[in-house]
């Protein structure tokens, strides 16, 4: 009887520890699959995040591409305009000198055709791109008249050779006097004076010596445009003068300087 229960409880013993046994490795397998799930899940997680990541990588590295292409294609246009801003610099700079040198040219061959008279009757000078010649009104005139002389025809005749030769130049008539006031039957004050003494020359220069009426436009400044004092003898007789005025036409540089700004 005792062999008996001993064999017995021996065997529940036994069959206890399977169950423990059993029981363990069914709790590891359940504690595995469960880990195993959360891992898988972890891992797509992990997939997901990953592919956002490198969805939006790729993007970016799109967006880098078309921002360094158009950078390029900006590249190339502003290189393309400063070349062509170079080459338009370089065409008027080109310019500048030939009508540089026109104003040169113009200067000399006007002083070779009046080199007969003195400093005294007229001047020749350069300024601001232009060629002035200043008659003395002893020069075209007699005194408080405005018909142009002998003498003054020999001078506008031999400016006359050289205006001819010039078809791009425009040549502007100056009557000037000093302060002291004329009033006649002919003229009205020194302003009228002034204005008939240049057209005078103009007749002479376009009738007589056939320059080009389109080229030529006589005005009057009377003793508005001094170059010297009203207040001495010498001051006035400066004073009292025509100028010729030519100046080479800038048309095709400012036509150029418009359509480089635009």
């Amino acid at each position: 009887m005792l062999v008996a229960a001993t064999v017995l409880l021996s065997s529940c013993v036994v069959s206890k520890k399977k169950y423990e046994i059993a029981e363990s490795g069914r709790l590891a397998a359940l504690f595995s699959r469960d880990s195993l799930a959360n891992l898988l899940g972890e891992s797509r997680d992990i997939r997901a995040a990953l592919e956002t990541d490198t969805a939006m990588l790729k993007g970016s590295i799109r967006n880098y591409q078309s921002l360094l292409a158009s950078g390029q294609d900006e590249n190339q246009k502003l290189n393309a305009n400063l070349k062509e801003r170079e080459k338009t610099i370089a065409e008027l700079q080109k310019m500048i000198a030939q009508q540089n040198q026109k104003v040169k040219d113009l200067l000399n061959s006007v002083k070779d055709a009046l080199l007969g008279f003195s400093s005294e009757e007229l001047t020749v000078r350069e300024e601001d791109g232009k060629v002035y010649v200043a008659m003395s009104d002893k020069l075209l005139f007699e005194s408080g008249k405005a018909i142009v002389n002998k003498q003054g025809k020999e001078a506008l005749g031999k400016l006359a050779e050289v205006l001819n030769k010039q078809t791009d130049i425009d040549v502007y008539i100056e009557g000037h006097t000093d302060n002291v006031p004329i009033k006649t039957a002919v003229f009205q004050d020194n302003w009228d004076l002034s204005v008939i003494r240049a057209t005078s020359v103009v007749r002479i220069l376009t009738e007589t010596y056939n320059v080009n009426p389109l080229q030529i436009q006589p005005c009057g400044r009377g003793e508005y445009k001094p170059v010297d004092v009203n207040t001495t003898a010498e001051g006035k007789a400066r004073n009292r003068r025509t100028e010729i005025i030519m100046a080479p036409r800038l048309d095709k540089l400012f036509k150029m300087l418009e359509e480089s700004g635009q």
